[in-house]
């Protein structure tokens, strides 16, 4: 997810130590003190940036209806789910159970976190990719060349006793409002984790006709690998930019956990790579953007691929997302799932752990699907 090195002279490169204070206090900032043009800093090479003389087609995703996954047409959901999965790594699920109020109040309350003054937000900055949250700027400041036009506040939320009373205070109502999303967020993962789990074939059913039984099964799998999973929560805040054809908001690049439950507001701005084209995904109220990770990548042993997606800035509007991602402990090793192994389709990547990944990140700027690639056999 890191921003790509711009090539530049070396003259170019010298900022003084005053302007690397300036950006590593993050767009918003830069915003508010007022600013007419992107400062270079944030101007990515022409072959990186989003072509504005192309035509970026909009793309309906496959839609999942949570709702239908749960009854009797489940069968066919979960065909749906597989052929998603492997065509596109990305689908958008509908129906999910979670109400209009809990996403509401999570938008809201994440807009008025960067809404406070510098003083509030800059409590939580850190270098510290480790830090339980962290607020910062770009994907890594210590290690972009080239910053991206976002800030973000990263929250862990894998253990809420441990986690929770680190979470900001301010506004008063964000402890309250992340508690109850992230509580609802992480059953919706788990309920569809039991799903591709079961797409996969990777658990041992007794057939269609003792579908409660296999209902357990896969619940006690599920459970058993993902109840105590890792859960960071990245809260996105992409300023409308006066110059949005020289930047990005995130560059090209993969997640790395299991499965990414994105929520956006109303403003466009993801796009994913579809059969080499960057398209448009169309925002859709109250619902849910799913997308491959590259741990599933690993435990599918390549069945279902983590895909390239980007964000794009416009000149009118700030857009706000909130990420989830979602995977095994962060002490488990993450493998392809023997059962997905034969000699027609041999091992392809090799164990990972979460530790292998930060270590990974906090050495290097992370290009597109860099550490996925480190990881194949």
């Amino acid at each position: 997810m890191g921003c790509k090195v711009m090539e530049t002279n070396r003259e170019d490169d010298i900022i003084s130590s005053s302007e690397c204070m300036k950006y590593n206090k993050g767009v918003k900032h830069l915003c508010e003190t007022g600013i007419a043009n992107v400062p270079k800093k944030y101007i990515f090479p022409v072959s990186q940036r989003n072509d504005e003389n192309e035509v970026v087609l909009s793309l309906k995703l496959p839609t999942i209806d949570f709702a239908e996954l749960q009854g009797p047409n489940r069968h066919n959901v979960l065909d749906s789910l597989s052929e998603a999965c492997e065509n596109y790594g990305f689908f958008q699920v509908i129906n999910h159970g979670i109400s209009n109020d809990t996403i509401e109040n999570m938008i809201d309350v994440s807009r008025r976190f960067f809404q406070q003054p510098m003083e509030e937000r800059s409590k939580y900055m850190s270098n510290d990719v480790r830090a339980p949250v962290r607020y910062g700027t770009s994907f890594n400041q210590s290690k972009d060349s080239v910053f991206c036009w976002r800030d973000f506040l990263k929250l862990n939320c894998h253990s809420m006793e441990d986690s929770l009373p680190h979470w900001p205070t301010s506004p008063a109502d964000f402890r309250d409002s992340l508690f109850e999303y992230t509580k609802q967020n992480k059953y919706l993962f788990l309920k569809i984790m039991e799903a591709i789990v079961e797409t996969l074939g990777i658990v041992q059913t007794t057939g269609e006709n003792e579908s409660d039984e296999n209902d357990n099964v896969l619940k006690d799998f599920v459970s058993k690998e993902f109840e105590n999973g890792s859960h960071l929560m990245v809260i996105n805040c992409y300023p409308a930019c006066p110059q949005p054809e020289l930047t990005l908001g995130i560059p090209p690049h993969s997640d790395y956990g299991f499965l990414t439950l994105l929520l956006q507001d109303e403003v466009e701005g993801l796009q994913i790579q579809h059969e080499g084209q960057w398209l448009t995904v169309e925002p859709n109220p109250n619902s849910f953007v799913v997308n491959v990770g590259d741990h599933l990548e690993i435990f599918s042993n390549g069945r279902y691929k983590s895909v390239l997606h980007r964000a794009v800035v416009n000149a009118e509007r700030s857009r706000t997302s909130v990420a989830s991602l979602h995977s095994m402990p962060v002490t488990n090793m993450v493998r392809p799932s023997p059962t997905l192994i034969d000699e027609d389709n041999p091992r392809r990547y090799l164990d990972t752990d979460f530790a292998t990944f930060v270590d990974f990140i906090s050495t290097r700027e992370l290009k597109e699907k860099d550490f996925l690639d480190s990881r194949k056999c």
